[in-house]
């Protein structure tokens, strides 16, 4: 059985909307969390964490110096702000979601010498 670790053990989360997009900054703890979290919270797995709600695609930003992502998710909110009848028309609560992604935690260790550039 493989272990696993959640976004959420690794870092923050913020987001916020424009039109039908959501944007979700993730904000490591560490340094090392920051190179486990590139290595393997993939553009491929936020799309499906988010599947149920968005059509993508999603882009992710790197932001090594500020130890951040910022995934851009797209047609994710049912048409934005002025059309939607979702409870959360803003999104705010997809960071959540995002805090709640599994990810495989091996070779979590090998990341622990790793440093930022």
């Amino acid at each position: 059985m493989t272990s696993l670790i959640r976004v959420y053990d690794l870092a923050h989360c913020r987001a916020g909307d424009k039109g039908n997009t959501s944007n979700i900054s993730v904000i490591a703890y560490e340094a090392t969390d920051w190179a486990f979290l590139r290595d393997n919270l993939t553009e491929e797995k936020v799309l499906e964490a988010f599947s149920h709600l968005a059509e993508g695609p999603v882009t992710r930003f790197e932001l090594p110096k500020l130890k951040a992502f910022n995934f851009v998710i797209e047609k994710a909110l049912a048409g934005g702000v002025t059309t939607s009848l979702a409870q959360d028309i803003h999104g705010k609560a997809h960071s959540n979601i995002m805090l709640a992604i599994e990810l495989p935690a091996v070779g979590r260790n090998e990341f622990s010498n790793s440093t930022l550039r």
